[in-house]
C-alpha cells in the first residue's frame, strides 16, 4: 500500500461499520415493473405473494437529491458511500445468503453496512475494494444477506482507454445454455427499476471520452439477475445462496449466454459469456429440497 492510501485510510476507517437503513413498501406498481421487464406476467403477481428469491436485489433503491449526484452520475462521495478518493467505480464479487422471499406489497427495510475498505496496489496500479453487507428484512425476520465487493479506479487519462481487462474464452462443456439480447430498453427499464444514474449505462459520449470504454457498459447487476433467471429453470428445489464474479463487460447492444452444468448434490454452476465467447461471469448457486 502507498503512502497516500494509507493516509486516505485514516478519513475511511471511521466508516467501516457504519449502517444506513432503507425502507420500501415493495408496491405492486413496483413489483409489477419488476415482472414486466423480466417478461413475467406483471397482472399474474398479486399482494402478499412470494417473490422470486432474487428480486430483493431491485427494491431499495437511494432516493439521492439530483442535486447530490456527482458528475459520473453516482452520488457525491460521503452520502450514501464512503468518500474513497478515486472516480471510478465497478461491482465485482458477491455472496448472497437467501433465508426467505420478500412479499409483494408488504414494507420492508434494508440495512446497508460498510463491511470493510481494503487499499491495494497490483499490476494494475492503486485501487481500493470496498465491501458492503445488505441484510434485507421484512416482518421482523431476515429475508436474504448480500454482500458484495467493488473496485474503485483512477481515472482514465484523456484519450486513453481505460485498462483493458484480459479476456479468456468460457468453456464450452455446458449441459444448457440461455442466450439473452441486452438491448437498450432492457438496459433502460433495469437503470428505471434500481434508479441507476450511473453515465456509464447509458451517456454514451461520456463513457467513451471519460471512461475508456468501447461503448455503454451493460449493468452488471443486470447480468447477475439474467444469470439466476437462467440458473431457476434449471435447478431444482429453493435457491439458498449464491456466489458471483463478474470477469469482463458486457455492452449494451451484445448479447449475454448463460451456459451451465447439469444440477449435483443441490449445487449448479454457472458462467456467462458474450458474442466472442468472452467470458463475462460465473456463479456457484446452492439449492434446498
Amino acid at each position: 500500500m502507498t503512502g497516500w492510501m494509507d493516509k486516505a485510510m485514516d478519513e475511511l476507517r471511521p466508516w467501516i461499520g457504519r449502517v444506513r437503513t432503507v425502507e420500501d413498501d415493495i408496491g405492486m406498481m413496483a413489483v409489477r415493473r419488476v415482472a414486466a421487464t423480466f417478461d413475467v406476467d406483471p397482472d399474474s403477481i398479486k399482494r402478499g405473494a412470494e417473490l422470486p428469491p432474487h428480486w430483493f436485489t431491485v427494491f431499495f433503491t437511494e432516493t439521492v437529491r439530483q442535486g447530490e449526484l456527482g458528475p459520473d452520475g453516482h452520488p457525491n462521495k460521503g452520502i450514501v458511500l464512503p468518500p474513497i478518493p478515486m472516480p471510478r467505480r465497478m461491482g465485482a464479487g458477491r455472496r448472497v445468503k437467501i433465508m426467505g422471499r420478500l412479499k409483494a406489497g408488504e414494507p420492508a427495510i434494508k440495512k446497508a453496512e460498510v463491511a470493510d475498505i481494503v487499499p491495494k496496489t497490483g499490476r494494475s496500479g492503486d485501487i481500493f475494494v470496498l465491501t458492503m453487507r445488505h441484510t434485507i428484512e421484512q416482518a421482523g425476520k431476515t429475508v436474504a444477506v448480500d454482500t458484495f465487493d467493488a473496485i474503485y479506479r483512477p481515472a482514465v487519462p484523456p484519450g486513453q482507454k481505460t485498462t483493458a481487462t484480459v479476456a479468456t474464452k468460457a468453456r464450452t462443456d455446458h449441459a444448457w445454455s440461455q442466450t439473452t439480447q441486452l438491448t437498450n430498453t432492457l438496459n433502460f427499464r433495469y437503470g428505471g427499476l434500481t434508479w441507476n444514474a450511473h453515465r456509464i449505462h447509458y451517456d454514451g459520449d461520456y463513457t467513451r471520452s471519460e471512461e475508456g470504454y468501447p461503448a455503454i457498459v451493460s449493468n452488471g447487476g443486470l447480468s447477475m439477475h439474467l444469470m439466476i433467471n437462467a440458473a431457476l429453470g434449471h435447478g431444482a428445489g429453493t435457491l439458498t445462496g449464491l456466489t458471483a464474479r463478474l470477469v469482463h463487460p458486457l455492452w449494451v447492444g451484445d448479447l449475454i449466454e448463460v451456459r451451465g452444468e447439469a444440477q449435483k448434490d443441490g449445487r449448479l454452476k454457472i458462467w456467462a459469456a458474450d458474442k466472442n465467447g468472452v467470458l463475462c461471469g460465473e456463479m456457484d448457486l446452492e439449492f434446498a429440497r
